[in-house]
């Protein structure tokens, strides 16, 4: 099979399928400065095409009435989350900045506006997926139902930990409004592009750098009934689920693989329990994996050869009976410089090619 060149859909669902590709399938994700500086480097504006990306994301636009009005300099979503953009050294960014609903009462959380399932662009994903066919298509997020992030950025991420601990009524009616309001945005795309997708993104950051964010308990109670739905839509269109989780999230593993979730991403190494050798002897005969190229390693702070080295031996783990998606783990930020972010796509070329 090595000797095949493959489509990136086909090398992708080869990869998921426990099954060794023409090569590792790669991915990328990276913030507005570097991205700019790729650009520059090399000539074009189409890094997914000079980055080897084997994934394109599609989804319908949301094209209701503006429901959240910007306040000076902070940018308001259509969720109403707040956010202010903020220069450092390394570059600018947005952040969060104040929190609307960190107080609310019940009767608060269902005054607030947030989009219409009706007011969504469904016909149009059926287009972008014609678009990019010949890649792996990607339906949903990470953001997919991310209730602790996503509920957090409307009510601060404290009170959310809170929220799912005492049972806060407040707060599981934002969890639950937001979460409905997902599942049918969800459901109506599948319905239009379900048999053109090949993959279902889902996100739920489970993880500290040394262990759980939340309790076993907790998420099985909280966390894995909402997310369920999303999961059991991908079944009926016989889909594989991707989840992203960062941090130390291996715990869960267990539970996604009895949801039907047979594809996990981030994989911080340095999180505990999250080591590519301890995830491929623990998992790696029932998951696929993707990520595993920290953030906040080499590629950040080493050099050239560093990086290579550090996917040469990623790669040597990971890739034996395929398995295996190469992706730095979360966004690459402004303090990664532009050659290091290079030399890990050539080395994934270099190493990732199958006997």
């Amino acid at each position: 099979m090595g000797a095949r060149v493959m489509t990136s859909k086909q090398r992708v669902l080869t990869a998921i399928a426990h099954q060794e590709p023409d090569r590792v399938p790669v991915n990328y994700y990276g913030e507005p400065d570097v991205d700019r500086r790729l650009r520059e480097h090399f000539g074009t504006d189409d890094l997914n095409e000079a980055l080897g990306v084997d994934f394109r994301g599609v989804g319908p636009a949301y094209t209701g009435p503006r429901l959240h009005e910007n306040k000076g300099d902070i940018m308001v979503s259509d969720w109403g989350i707040h956010m202010r953009r903020v220069v450092t050294a390394e570059g600018e960014m947005w952040d969060y900045c104040t929190w609307p609903l960190s107080s609310a009462t019940v009767d608060e959380i269902d005054a607030w506006p947030m989009p219409d399932p009706d007011d969504h662009d469904y016909a149009a994903v059926a287009e972008q997926c014609e678009a990019v066919k010949d890649f792996c298509i990607c339906g949903g997020s990470c953001g997919l139902p991310d209730i602790i992030n996503g509920c957090g950025m409307l009510r601060t991420m404290e009170q959310v930990l809170i929220d799912l601990i005492t049972d806060d009524p407040a707060g599981l009616r934002l969890i639950d409004k937001r979460n409905d309001i997902s599942v049918e945005v969800t459901r109506r795309t599948f319905e239009v592009a379900g048999d053109k997708i090949d993959l279902m993104c889902l996100g739920e950051d489970l993880g500290t750098q040394r262990g759980p964010t939340i309790s076993l308990e907790t998420f099985r109670k909280h966390i894995r009934p909402r997310m369920q739905p999303f999961v059991d839509i991908a079944k009926a269109y016989d889909i594989p689920c991707m989840i992203h989780s960062c941090g130390s999230s291996s715990w869960a593993f267990d539970d996604f693989l009895d949801m039907g979730i047979t594809v996990v991403e981030t994989l911080q190494p340095e999180a505990k329990d999250m080591s590519p050798a301890y995830l491929k002897d623990r998992f790696g005969d029932r998951l696929a994996f993707h990520g595993c190229i920290s953030t906040a390693g080499p590629l950040a702070y080493g050099t050239v050869a560093d990086v290579e080295a550090n996917v040469r031996e990623t790669l040597e783990t990971m890739m034996p009976g395929g398995g295996y998606i190469l992706s730095p783990t979360h966004t690459v930020m402004e303090n990664t410089p532009t050659e290091n972010v290079v030399a890990m796509y050539e080395a994934a070329r270099k190493y990732g090619v199958y006997a």
